[in-house]
């Protein structure tokens, strides 16, 4: 029996997740957890990216002394971050997170020599300030031209653990560099941004062996014999993959520190409307595209959390939330105030404030208005999702995976709101998704599909049924959106 391990690292933190395959039913243990976060180093907001590795490398070592001596490793972590690498190999400076101001203009100085329509029907990827594309337009020229190869930041992981070096596509679409129609480096980009295509390691599938861990360069540890494989690399792609979607008639909901609200679909939507509502096509494992749309997520509540100290769970805090009164302000959830604010409890009183709108006070109203705009803003970008996959009436079901699965309060708000069945689970989907890929990769399923249907019989999931609820509510929010959004 075969020992899988998903390495799973998001903004907050990171894990190593152990599974196998039993009488065809996933299994999921954690082994290894540890956190994550971004300093202030020489001016700019950054990754401590030795100290992932060397959390990679912990894992590894108490499986082997839990008894693995042989396993199989994917590594899949947030998207549009880098790592620039000399012709040695060397890292030339810690990677820059990508809430970092410096792209805080990129977007508009960027349109002052590019047409952004243009862009759009060239990437289809939605215009993020942070995306990878941005971050390359305001880089240190100095530095790039010392650097020999880009790596994104689970590609660079891959590469200190074997040796090679590769640019996996579904992680490689988000950077915005990508042409949908000739799938690969866009070199129209690429010449405005006077970067060699030679920057830029092969792209390779997901699902493809990466090669095996060098036990040499890790001589301090006593690792298991490793075959690492290039899984779905984007967090949210693994997400995706884990999500035991079973018809043709299902939307997803990505919920962890960002929420992302798509559909699964074999071609991509570049349209004028898609572009103008700002919605993505990344790509995903086995041709697929993800066309979604990005929502702040649950960051809004976890940096209220933090603040408070975590003098409460999230748990506690829906519980405080769901005890005041509901739907007294109107937000919206991605404007600029909440990307990275010094406070997000004093960003969210501000901008009420701002809007005359009752100022929420507690935790646990400032709590609640999260909760509320994120399942307004869930229901309204629902309902731009059906009109530009022309699937009105057609989506039957909302799964939402990730952490978020987990918030009862919020899955149920969304199920009313939004007036559709929630499917909740699985809080591990990104893990899994990962898993599922290298199984396929070791013959143990024969598609996605084929280990979708493993995974809805391998965990219990929670249904919410939609109640009645004042949709003039809705129509409210519809109508502060048009009014107000930035």
């Amino acid at each position: 029996m075969k020992h899988y391990v998903a390495v799973d690292i998001g903004a907050s933190s990171g894990r190593l997740m152990y599974s196998q395959l039993v009488e065809g039913k996933i299994t999921l243990k954690e082994v290894h957890r540890f956190k994550n976060g971004f300093t202030n180093i020489a001016g700019h907001d950054r990754w401590d990216i030795e100290h992932l590795l060397e959390e990679i490398l912990i894992g590894l070592a108490k499986l082997k002394q839990n008894g693995i001596t042989e396993c199989i490793l994917g590594i899949d972590t947030w998207a549009v971050d880098y790592c620039l690498v000399d012709q040695q190999g060397n890292l030339l400076f810690q990677p820059i997170a990508y809430r970092d101001e410096r792209t805080k203009t990129a977007i508009t100085d960027f349109s002052k020599h590019y047409s952004l329509d243009r862009l759009y029907t060239r990437t289809g990827i939605q215009l993020q300030p942070f995306n990878t594309l941005f971050q390359l337009w305001v880089e240190d020229r100095a530095l790039l031209q010392q650097a020999d190869k880009l790596l994104l930041i689970p590609d660079y992981l891959g590469f200190c653990l074997t040796g090679k070096m590769v640019t996996e596509k579904t992680n490689a679409s988000t950077t915005q560099l990508l042409n949908v129609h000739t799938k690969t480096w866009d070199e129209e980009l690429l010449e405005l941004l006077q970067l060699p295509k030679s920057l830029f390691a092969p792209l390779v599938d997901a699902g493809t062996t990466l090669g095996e861990l060098k036990q040499e360069r890790f001589a301090a540890y006593d690792l298991p014999k490793t075959i690492v494989v290039n899984v779905a690399s984007h967090d949210t792609a693994s997400a995706i993959i884990g999500t035991p979607g079973q018809s043709s008639n299902w939307a997803y909901l990505s919920s962890g520190t960002w929420s992302l609200l798509g559909v699964e679909s074999s071609v991509e939507n570049i349209s004028q409307a898609a572009f103008l509502a700002n919605y993505t096509n990344e790509w995903g494992a086995h041709n697929t595209i993800r066309f979604l749309k990005n929502i702040m997520g649950m960051w809004l509540i976890q940096e209220v959390a933090r603040e408070d100290h975590y003098t409460h769970s999230y748990a506690e805090i829906a519980q405080m939330a769901s005890e005041v009164p509901a739907f007294q302000q109107l937000v919206d959830v991605n404007a600029a105030a909440f990307l990275n604010p010094t406070s997000m409890t004093q960003a969210f009183k501000d901008y009420c404030q701002q809007t005359n709108q009752k100022v929420p006070q507690t935790l646990a109203e400032v709590a609640h208005c999260i909760y509320d705009n994120l399942a307004l803003c869930y229901a309204y970008e629902l309902e731009q999702l059906m009109k530009l996959t022309q699937t009105e009436n057609k989506i039957d079901a909302l799964h939402i995976v990730g952490g978020g699965s987990n918030n009862a309060f919020l899955n149920q708000l969304t199920a009313d709101i939004a007036q559709i069945k929630v499917i909740a689970g699985p809080a591990e989907a990104t893990a899994l998704g990962n898993i599922m890929m290298q199984m396929i990769n070791q013959g143990e399923f024969q598609s996605i599909q084929e280990a979708r249907k493993a995974l809805a019989h391998s965990f219990d999931y929670a249904s919410y049924l939609p109640q009645a609820l004042n949709q003039d509510i809705l129509a409210n929010y519809h109508q502060f959106m048009t009014t107000n959004r930035n």
